[in-house]
């Protein structure tokens, strides 16, 4: 098979931008008593981040953001998730007795689902978004809503620009936020074994960063927090297909239909 030119480009760009970022290593910010811990992976999306402004963007640098590349990267990202599934399952299991004993905290985190819609939405209208909010609330616009909004009303909706917007966005800034959040809760004094539950939110980026710096912080409970974390990713996997079809669709179309008057799409 005939591989295009432009993908030896930009895997030779991710290996590079890999190796840096490793390079660079776990580095720790102290905020008052609050220690961030910055991650190989918050360093490789600034970076990826920083090289994709378009006053990078020549020579080299242009044929690895081509439009045909971004759009390559975009569509087999899934791809590239399935090993870190695998190790999701491999870190529940050493875990598996302990998480049983609390598995009912795992269920009742889903609601905080449904977060997106009665905090996201108002704001989004009042920011003078429409249909696009019904995209950009429905969750973190992960795998999940890209499917549903995707299969509902087409990518090229409003609908579907909204849950695209939150898609990126949250690539690009959620794993950075999650990464400097954790350890701010902790100091603030919240159990690391709820902060590893929370990580789960249904990207793996997110949990990955978020677990990641608790690891940082502790990392003699680094199989606890690994176990709980890929505990709560799974289930809100799974569980969070239903939680947005029978709880956060409907409450999002009560919530638009009271809050925008005269709107029969």
């Amino acid at each position: 098979m005939k591989i295009k030119l432009q993908y030896l480009y930009l895997l030779a760009f991710v290996l590079i931008v890999i190796a840096v970022a490793e390079f660079i290593g776990i580095q720790s910010i102290q905020v008052g008593s609050v220690k961030i811990s910055l991650l190989p992976l918050v360093f490789a999306i600034l970076i990826t981040m920083l090289l994709g402004l378009s006053i990078f963007r020549k020579g080299f640098m242009k044929k690895v953001y081509s439009k045909e590349n971004v759009g390559f990267s975009s569509k087999y990202l899934i791809f590239i998730m399935l090993p870190l599934m695998a190790r999701y399952g491999a870190d529940v299991a050493p875990r598996i007795e302990d998480i049983l004993k609390v598995g009912w905290v795992f269920i009742i985190q889903e609601i905080g689902n449904l977060g997106t819609i009665l905090l996201g939405l108002p704001i989004a209208i009042l920011l003078g978004l429409r249909r696009e909010a019904i995209g950009a609330t429905l969750g973190l616009g992960r795998e999940g809503e890209l499917a549903y909004i995707s299969e509902k009303y087409t990518l090229d909706s409003d609908e579907g620009r909204g849950v695209l917007s939150l898609y990126i966005i949250g690539t690009l800034f959620g794993t950075l936020f999650f990464s400097i959040l954790a350890p701010i809760m902790l100091a603030a004094g919240f159990s690391i074994e709820a902060l590893a539950m929370s990580s789960g939110v249904g990207s793996a980026s997110m949990m990955t960063g978020s677990s990641s710096a608790l690891v940082a912080h502790s990392p003699e409970m680094t199989e606890t927090i690994n176990g709980y974390a890929a505990a709560s990713q799974l289930l809100t996997s799974f569980l969070g297909t239903y939680t947005m079809v029978f709880l956060a669709v409907p409450l999002q179309r009560f919530m638009y239909k009271l809050m925008v008057r005269g709107d029969k799409k």
